[in-house]
């Protein structure tokens, strides 16, 4: 069968690939084309469009690429209609997702949705959308499926999430090996997790850094977002005493001693990694004021959000800045505190199901389309 899959960020492309890979195991007939990004791609199929060339980060910012994003639209269109697919799959994404998904109902096209935007947080309207337009939605947080289902009437499929597959899936890391070939010594590891959009790892990243001399007894690490090039980094590089790892993040956590992490997927992979961390963010004023208005939750950070309660400290907006840093990175690095955190990592690991994500959403789709074949 043809499946047409759009992920517009790294995550959607991390999870895209994974669920590419069972839908191989599922349909040895699998034929796919996809915006996604490197891990997706290396799975086979064809690559339409980059999401680094997708990623326009806040209100200001959609606004001032409007035209390009139309043109986006336009293109995936014509894309679909020239591929045919049996079935096309989005991956979060939904400010664009949305708008193909309505097209694509009115086009007679399968829709199922992986990854739930989250519409629980802002935009709950589009929950008349997803009714409308969407055939099967297969959620990834707990507490997704009981506001679909009880709250909106809309049955959903909770298939767990697939970042702990990715995890369980990784080789691992030869210590020594790793710290040799980045010319790294023997102090404990501080991650840096800025992002992967520019705008937003510049507006983090010169905050983070700032920390670094009043941490004589530790090395502080970038890990190079995998949509980003090398050079895009000197800057920072050529201020500060830190280094830059690019493309392996997940290594980068699994020898980590503490980190500071961008509010994003990256919070639920650093948890997940057992690794402390501080959770900052920080956008445009006019974003961050209009995002305020309209999104009703108690935490930003997935580890907050999913154990509903303060599990690790988030730093927004103006309390991102660096005394508030430094006070916060040094409590995660007391061990008395450590202690509390790993306890509470474990409860969210146990919370997210265990591994089989995307073995399960595979599964589900593969027959769901396969079964519509057969009433034809």
């Amino acid at each position: 069968m043809k499946y047409y899959l759009i992920a517009g960020e790294a995550s959607g492309d991390l999870h895209g690939s994974l669920l590419m890979k069972e839908l191989e195991n599922a349909d040895a007939d699998a034929q796919f084309r996809f915006w996604g990004g490197d891990l997706m791609q290396q799975e086979g199929g064809t690559l339409v469009k980059h999401y680094r060339d997708l990623a326009f980060m806040g209100f200001v910012e959609v606004l001032g690429n409007l035209r390009t994003i139309f043109k986006n639209i336009t293109d995936c269109k014509k894309d679909i209609e020239q591929f045919a697919p049996d079935v096309i799959i989005y991956i979060d994404y939904p400010g664009f997702n949305f708008r193909i998904m309505k097209w694509a109902r009115t086009h007679g096209y399968r829709n199922h949705y992986y990854i739930s935007p989250q519409i629980w947080a802002w935009k709950e309207n589009r929950i008349k959308a997803i009714k409308r337009d969407v055939d099967e939605m297969y959620v990834i947080l707990p507490f997704e499926k009981e506001f679909y289902e009880q709250k909106h009437q809309f049955p959903v499929h909770f298939v767990g999430h697939p970042l702990i597959d990715a995890i369980s899936q990784r080789e691992q890391v030869d210590h020594e090996k790793f710290l040799k070939k980045y010319q790294l010594d023997d102090r404990p590891l501080i991650a840096l997790l800025p992002g992967s959009r520019k705008q937003e790892i510049r507006s983090m990243l010169g905050i983070m850094l700032q920390v670094i001399q009043s941490y004589p007894g530790y090395q502080f690490v970038i890990a190079g977002a995998p949509g980003q090039e090398k050079e895009f980094y000197n800057t920072f590089l050529e201020k500060y005493d830190v280094h830059l790892i690019m493309n392996r993040t997940y290594d980068l956590l699994s020898l980590s001693h503490a980190a500071l992490v961008t509010s994003g997927t990256a919070t639920l992979e650093t948890a997940l990694f057992k690794v402390p961390q501080v959770v900052c963010y920080k956008g445009s004023k006019i974003s961050y004021h209009i995002a305020k208005r309209i999104i009703k939750l108690d935490y930003i950070s997935l580890v907050n959000l999913i154990m509903d309660r303060p599990v690790v400290t988030e730093l927004i907006q103006n309390e991102f800045k660096t005394q508030n840093v430094k006070k916060e990175l040094q409590h995660i690095l007391d061990p008395s505190h450590r202690n509390k955190i790993f306890a509470d990592y474990y409860s969210l690991e146990k919370k997210l199901g265990g591994v089989g994500a995307s073995e399960k959403t595979a599964q589900l789709i593969y027959k769901s389309i396969e079964s519509k074949h057969d009433e034809l």
